[in-house]
């Protein structure tokens, strides 16, 4: 539910139901709304904090976080806090700064989010009193603004350590206040239309030992390409499958040494299928045969305001354009686990079409048909083993692969199975 008159108008019924103040129960209804809990459980989780009869909850209930479910109301847990950070959000209109990290005692590790700002220090043992709810599938603890915290009567011995530095192949979607120490691949400013208006941000590519991943800065900073920095509180959402690093108003960002931060190791390889299961990849490589050359491969057009691909002139975002001509190959690829749809910019097409984009053009002219660009770049590539690197993509239209580099492999297939046999 979004309409703030609705929300406004069930906190007061549920306020004079339990006996209690009205913007308090609906600030605390909000806050569930805003991480869409539906509202007859928000409704529910607001009664739990208050009793059926509007008097304080009894004695809250100690215990391990490895035992708590979404199932549970309210509860207290000690513990020790891996990781703290700061955070904007909008809730109903309105920006909120909230405190999210996670927390470890000696049976297992769970995120929190506190609805007031907390001084919270790595390493600092805690006993916190919230509301358990799910988040990504998984138990979270909700801090809110009556919640008891202070520190914890006996030491705790935390399963993990408090968060240092982290390395990007380590990263999940929902993960908070995370530190790293990455180079900067990529770097450029863009415009886009947010919330308050056109935002300018800057977006790119980081990379370190363990892989490379794509960042989004919410503040402009000025990350200069080819440098090295260090990322205090940053976060990790998820997009298609691979985990995006965010740098938002808290985050601070030190810069370093470029030789501090080694990105020289290759991209991992992997297999189709578990990329697939994963939900996607970022900066891989995947070896396979290229099947068949799909539809729309070869002369395309493109539209010079958004890129996309125009249809007899027409843009479906800008209507009829001065269409620019480009080339592409749209590849079924298959490893023997699967099999993903390659998207191969001109660069790479140019190359696997053996001529530039101006050779294609004449040739289609002097067939009367552009289609004689598409077979012979089939000729050129299918039945013939690739080693491919790039971002794969899983969505409702199956997998792609944005293609960075493409070549010939040298490998053979039957050694590569012995080896495999090797293993076992």
């Amino acid at each position: 539910m979004s309409d703030t008159q609705e929300v406004s108008e069930h906190a007061v019924e549920l306020a004079e139901e339990l006996d209690a103040d009205p913007d308090e129960v609906e600030e605390r209804l909000r806050n569930l709304l805003e991480y869409s809990v539906p509202l007859e459980e928000a409704e529910r989780t607001v009664r739990r904090r208050y009793g059926s009869d509007g008097s304080e909850p009894a004695t809250v209930e100690t215990k391990d976080i490895d035992d708590l479910s979404p199932s549970d109301s309210r509860v207290v847990v000690e513990a020790t806090v891996l990781s703290a950070g700061r955070r904007s959000i909008r809730v109903s209109g309105d920006d909120t700064v909230i405190t999210e990290g996670e927390l470890a005692d000696d049976t297992g590790v769970i995120s929190y989010t506190a609805w007031d700002e907390m001084e919270f220090v790595p390493g600092d043992n805690v006993r916190v009193e919230g509301e358990v709810r799910e988040w990504n599938g998984e138990p979270q603890i909700n801090i809110d603004s009556r919640a008891d915290v202070r520190s914890a009567e006996a030491t705790v011995e935390p399963v993990e350590e408090p968060h240092a530095v982290r390395s990007l192949a380590e990263l999940e979607d929902g993960d908070r206040a995370v530190t790293l120490e990455v180079a900067v691949v990529e770097s450029e400013e863009k415009t886009i239309s947010g919330r308050d208006g056109e935002t300018k941000i800057t977006s790119g590519v980081v990379g370190d030992a363990s892989g490379r991943l794509p960042f989004t800065d919410w503040e402009n900073r000025e990350l200069e390409e080819g440098g090295s920095v260090r990322l205090e509180n940053a976060y990790v959402n998820e997009y298609r499958g691979i985990p995006q690093v965010n740098l938002g108003e808290f985050t601070e960002v030190e810069e370093m040494e470029t030789e501090d931060v080694d990105i020289s190791q290759a991209p991992p390889r992997t297999d189709i299928a578990e990329t697939v299961t994963k939900g996607g990849d970022f900066d891989v490589v995947v070896r396979g045969n290229v099947l068949s050359v799909k539809e729309g491969s070869g002369l395309i057009e493109r539209c010079p305001e958004c890129g996309r691909v125009v249809q007899k002139g027409q843009c479906r975002a800008h209507g009829e354009v001065d269409a620019e001509p480009d080339m592409r190959t749209k590849a079924v690829l298959d490893d023997g686990t699967g099999a993903v749809t390659l998207v191969v910019g001109r660069e790479l097409t140019e190359e696997l079409y053996g001529g530039t984009l101006e050779d294609a053009r004449e040739e289609a002219r002097d067939a009367m048909d552009r289609s004689v660009v598409a077979e012979r770049i089939a000729e050129n590539t299918v039945g013939r083993r690739w080693q491919v690197r790039g971002n794969v993509s899983v969505g409702d239209y199956g997998a792609n692969m944005n293609v960075s580099e493409m070549e010939e492999a040298d490998d053979d297939p039957a050694d590569e199975a012995l080896e495999v046999l090797d293993e076992f």
